[in-house]
């Protein structure tokens, strides 16, 4: 997120606080969140993001209802550009991927994109607009919560490595069998004699696909995230504030080619796991 004005809240752990914590559902004022914890519903991360999916949806179909082959307009190029890179990708990685890869990678890298780009979003803008509303009906500014970046959030982020995950499971069996995906958990990396070790190993590499995966996106995203919101802490003190717009400007720019490129890393991550699951036993 780009710098902000001056934070509404006087201290400076407690704007961090606010900023870090969710609109949830489940979960009592001041009570701790679990990092599991099934009965705890993150209303902005399922509203942000669910709205960031209808935003693509809703321009996916306008596009497609609108294509001119011998007059495209500008924007249908830049999907097309998009659409080709994703398919150059699939091609160079995955050359005998199913009709499922490409529109999976597009869709995985454009909504993580967008779910990213959030953070361009000024730190205090929804938040603050948030607090408004809620002040309208009754409710203390500083209690309403709103957290803006979905893929600063570890259930976003596992989410969706976990939706990956049980799609290499499928392609395991798909192309290998339930029997030869077994016997590679059974075989596989030691040979016959060292089973209990190649369970072992094999187990671990596979559970570190997902986890990987999820850590890798939320680690990047909520430390970019903590850093504007260090940054936006400079307000505090007005001999601060040039240093404030020198530094947020700075990180805003470093930003830009962070945002994409985890998106990139997790579309393609996410092709070279299904193309490792789609091949046979000789090949693996």
């Amino acid at each position: 997120m780009s710098e902000s004005n001056a934070p509404a809240i006087s201290s400076p752990v407690e704007y961090i606080q606010h900023h870090l914590t969710n609109w949830s559902v489940g979960v009592e004022h001041g009570e701790q969140v679990k990092i599991i914890d099934f009965s705890v519903l993150h209303v902005d991360v399922l509203l942000f993001s669910m709205l960031l999916a209808g935003l693509i949806a809703f321009f996916a179909w306008k596009v497609g209802k609108s294509l001119n082959a011998d007059k495209p307009t500008g924007f249908q190029n830049v999907i097309e550009t998009i659409v080709e890179f994703v398919n150059q990708q699939v091609k160079d990685i995955f050359p005998n991927a199913d009709s499922l890869i490409g529109p999976l990678a597009l869709t995985i890298f454009v909504w993580v994109l967008l779910m990213n780009a959030m953070d361009f979003l000024p730190v205090d803008l929804l938040p603050s607009l948030a607090g408004g509303i809620g002040a309208l009906f009754g409710a203390d500014p500083h209690h309403v919560y709103l957290k803006v970046v979905p893929t600063t959030n570890l259930d976003t982020t596992f989410g969706l490595s976990l939706s990956v995950f049980a799609l290499i499971i499928f392609y395991n069996i798909k192309h290998k069998g339930l029997v030869g995906y077994i016997k590679q958990f059974l075989f596989h990396p030691f040979g016959p004699y060292l089973m209990p070790v190649n369970i072992v190993m094999t187990a671990i590499e596979e559970i570190a696909k997902p986890v990987s995966l999820g850590l890798r996106l939320f680690g990047n995203m909520f430390a970019g995230e903590l850093l504007f919101l260090l940054i936006a802490l400079l307000a505090f003190s007005v001999w601060a504030m040039p240093a404030q717009v020198i530094l947020g400007s700075m990180w805003a720019v470093f930003h830009m080619l962070v945002v994409p490129l985890q998106a990139f890393i997790f579309m393609l991550l996410t092709i070279v796991y299904l193309g490792l699951a789609s091949q046979h036993d000789e090949h693996h």
